[in-house]
This record gives structure tokens, C-alpha cells and sequence, in this order.
């Protein structure tokens, strides 16, 4: 290798527009999916622009490194995949998906750093899936989210969970598996701190009395954990429950 020359990255399979044509999809709700997943993509395939109207775009499990700016240019996105890439960045642009509900960044190289304040933009965003990165905190744009219902955090680094978090209003389940702040720091509180791994969050009138009394008792252990939140204030959810639930959750159930 000459002096002064990078190390060239995965060149990656070239995508052709008629390929891409190929891949278009008809959902069963009736929406367009192009759908590019899986098949050695190195670069962002620009010939995809052409096909800029569709409602769903799955370019997960390739080898992405970046998204570009001209993510902008799908107007009509409502459904956005790019988990198991390399992603390391957002651009600022993703802020103008202003139609999109899902979005799932599973399995890149994101940090807190990675999220432009933009993503605040996405007013109708419910389904946000960052687990598998590595995030040792959460940027204070996700607090903008206001129609956020489901938010994965599992397998990052994360030693602690804001209070803004707590306030999304519409917020009713959070996957923060396998996160450095659920280690137990006592025989006392291991069999609290695995439930725990996954919330879901309820009004209190949805409940039955049986349910509410439960429920109440183990917002009542959480909130005797000191080390859930990282400031001395305690992480609670105004007018919200934390069930016990012992449900699955993995990377599969935010595709």
C-alpha cells in the first residue's frame, strides 16, 4: 500500500436501479416496501432515489457506515430499517422523515454523540429501537418524542436512565436488557433487578384491583433502588405502573 492511501473499506455488492426495481414489495396494508436487506451493501445506493416515494425502506443486516444527507429526499417514509449495519452516525437530514413512525438502529456503532438534535423532529416517530449500540448515556432529544410508545435499549452501556424519559407522555414500553445499571449490587435486590429488565408502562384505570395492588408494589421496589437512575432523584412515571412482565423481547421483535 503506497504512502498517504487509506485502507479501503468493504466494497460491497453494487446495487443497480433495475435490482432495486426488483425488490419493490407490496405490504399487506397496501404500502411500497423497498427492500434491500441483506445483500452485501457497502455504500448507500444512490439509484435508489429514483424510487424515492416508497413508504418503507429495509437496507438492515449489509455493511452501511453511513447514511447520507439525501436520506431527506423520502418524503413518504413512514417505515425505516437499518439495524445490523455499521452505522456510526446520523446526518441531520433524518430530521425531515417528518411521516415516519419506525425507525430501528439496532446493532451499529451509535453513541449519544451519533443522534443529531433533528431526530426531535419526528413528531410522529412511536417505535425507536437503538439496543445493541453503544450508548452509555441518552441524548436529551429523544425527550422531544412526544408520540414515542416503544423505545429499545437493550445491550448498550447505559448506567442510568433520565427523567425525561419518564416524561414522554405516550411512552408504555422501554427494553433496557442487559445495561450495565441492572447488575445487581446485592443479594437483597437480584430478583427485583431482572424484573426490571423490561418495563411496560399503564395507566392505573386499566387495571383490575388484583393488578393495581401488584403493580403498586413493584413500582414501590423500584423506586427503593438507588442506582436505576444516575442523580440521587429517584426515576418515577407520574400516573404510570411498571407491571412485572417476564416477556421475550429480542433485536427480531423491532423488525
Amino acid at each position: 500500500m503506497g504512502k498517504g492511501k487509506k485502507k479501503a473499506g468493504p466494497k460491497g455488492k453494487k446495487i443497480t436501479l433495475k435490482l432495486a426495481k426488483n425488490s419493490l414489495r407490496m405490504t399487506a396494508d397496501g404500502k411500497r416496501r423497498l427492500d434491500l436487506s441483506n445483500m452485501g451493501i457497502a455504500t448507500f445506493p444512490k439509484c435508489i432515489l429514483k424510487l424515492a416515494d416508497v413508504e418503507e425502506l429495509d437496507l438492515s443486516r449489509n455493511m452501511l457506515q453511513k447514511i447520507p444527507d439525501c436520506i431527506e429526499n423520502f418524503k413518504n417514509l413512514r417505515w425505516l430499517d437499518f439495524h445490523s449495519n455499521q452505522i456510526e452516525t446520523l446526518p441531520e437530514t433524518i430530521g425531515q422523515l417528518e411521516n415516519l413512525f419506525y425507525l430501528n438502529l439496532c446493532n451499529n456503532k451509535l453513541t449519544a454523540a451519533s443522534l443529531p438534535l433533528q431526530l426531535g423532529q419526528l413528531k410522529k416517530l412511536r417505535h425507536l429501537n437503538l439496543g445493541m449500540n453503544g450508548f452509555e448515556c441518552l441524548p436529551s432529544t429523544l425527550a422531544a418524542l412526544k408520540e414515542l410508545q416503544e423505545l429499545g435499549l437493550f445491550d448498550n452501556r447505559l448506567t442510568g436512565l433520565p427523567e425525561n424519559i419518564a416524561n414522554l407522555p405516550k411512552l408504555m414500553k422501554v427494553n433496557v436488557k442487559r445495561n450495565p445499571f441492572l447488575q445487581a449490587r446485592g443479594e437483597e435486590d437480584i430478583d427485583t433487578v431482572q424484573r426490571l429488565e423490561c418495563l411496560y408502562l399503564v395507566n392505573e384505570d386499566s387495571l383490575c384491583k388484583p393488578c393495581f395492588k401488584k403493580c403498586k408494589e413493584e413500582r414501590d421496589k423500584l423506586n427503593k433502588l438507588k442506582h436505576f437512575a444516575p442523580s440521587a432523584k429517584k426515576l418515577t412515571f407520574p400516573g404510570l405502573l411498571t407491571p412485572n412482565s417476564t416477556a421475550q423481547e429480542t433485536e427480531e421483535e423491532w423488525r
